[in-house]
């Protein structure tokens, strides 16, 4: 097929560091290309890819100097993809609800992966103005405020089988990877560790909005000792990181949309001990990659019963079920059913939540 792929223009393909769906295009895009099919990719010019890249602006919004109008790089994202559209079998776009009015005109089949929270005000109006747009989830849960979208199916994220080399002896410390913002947990990692007795380290973005909550509420608690911040990973240090700890401790306080580090960390044999909320219990298969805990009690208690996991099959089952070949391959179903739908039966492809 001949597909383009649609990328944010914040960070390039692959992000150099903090950048989850920037990541998650690059190795879709790989995979596809892999699998023969051919695919353009619209990002930014310092993005770095096996399919055709479209340059649609020079560099990353984040790390770009000087920094760009972010207006103007989307307005050239969207007219780089209406001068090509007609070239392409499927657009696939990952750029929330940017694309709507003009993809919704153009007469070429589409799709939307939508990478984000939908419980937002004024989504349920966007999507009642485009009701026959087909989306792409990436967790039953995440469509839940949404439960009246054009829903083609949900596609858990991949990562290559190769990227992260699993380690299976019992790791020293407990890691904590992510954004440092109040509803990703960071508190509550480091209140669990200290019940626990065990270190934790903490591989973290501090995003400028919340650089005060971290000098408020996080930097006292980093000792240096039983409470380590590591800072932004690429990565070759992720792969260390993660396959070095315990387990990794994810107790979020929102409704995740899928979790990207579980499988990172799954897919270096590490376990998964994580708060029930949003995606959690589908990608968690709880008493084989992690525990499912209900909060921080449990948590503490689950980390006593890590010995009861086998590492051995924590990556086994990461190669079962969040592979980028994986990945890939239920996309590739989903274009091939839209590209051959007529436009009267792309607008029945409604699939209800589970």
């Amino acid at each position: 097929m001949r597909i383009a792929q649609i990328a944010p223009l914040a960070e390039s393909v692959p992000p150099k560091l903090y950048g989850g769906t920037e990541r998650v295009v690059a190795w879709l895009v790989d995979e596809l290309v892999e699998l023969g099919h051919e695919v353009t990719l619209f990002a930014t010019g310092d993005s770095v890819t096996r399919a055709t890249l479209h340059p649609a602006w020079p560099r990353a919004l984040r790390l770009g100097r000087p920094r760009s109008d972010p207006m103007a790089a989307q307005t050239a994202l969207l007219e780089a993809i209406a001068q090509r559209a007609a070239d392409f079998d499927i657009v696939h776009a990952h750029i929330d609800w940017l694309h709507l009015p003009l993809f919704s005109r153009i007469g070429v089949p589409f799709v939307t992966t939508l990478h984000g929270r939908l419980d937002l005000p004024g989504l349920p109006e966007v999507i009642s103005h485009f009701p026959s747009a087909p989306y792409v989830s990436i967790s039953n849960n995440q469509r839940i405020p949404l439960k009246h979208a054009n829903w083609a199916g949900t596609v858990y994220h991949g990562l290559p089988a190769d990227m992260f080399r699993p380690v299976f002896e019992p790791g020293s410390y407990l890691a904590f990877l992510g954004r440092l913002t109040p509803e990703k947990g960071p508190e509550t990692a480091i209140r669990i560790a200290r019940a626990a007795g065990m270190r934790l380290k903490i591989a973290a973005k501090i995003p400028r909005a919340e650089r005060g909550y971290f000098k408020e509420r996080l930097e006292p608690q980093v000792d240096g000792d039983r409470i380590q911040l590591v800072g932004e990973v690429n990565d070759e240090a992720k792969e260390r990181f993660l396959a070095g700890a315990a387990a990794l401790l994810f107790p979020i306080d929102w409704p995740e949309p899928f979790g990207l580090v579980m499988i990172e960390a799954m897919a270096c044999g590490t376990p998964v001990i994580a708060f029930r909320s949003g995606s959690v219990p589908e990608v968690v298969d709880d008493g084989i990659t992690g525990f499912v805990v209900d909060g921080e009690a449990g948590a503490v208690d689950a980390i006593g019963r890590l010995g009861e996991l086998d590492r051995g099959r924590v990556r086994a089952h990461f190669e079962r079920r969040f592979t980028a070949r994986r990945m890939a391959q239920e996309y590739l179903r989903h274009y091939q059913a839209l590209a051959s739908a007529s436009p009267s039966q792309r607008k029945e492809t409604t699939e209800p939540v589970k």
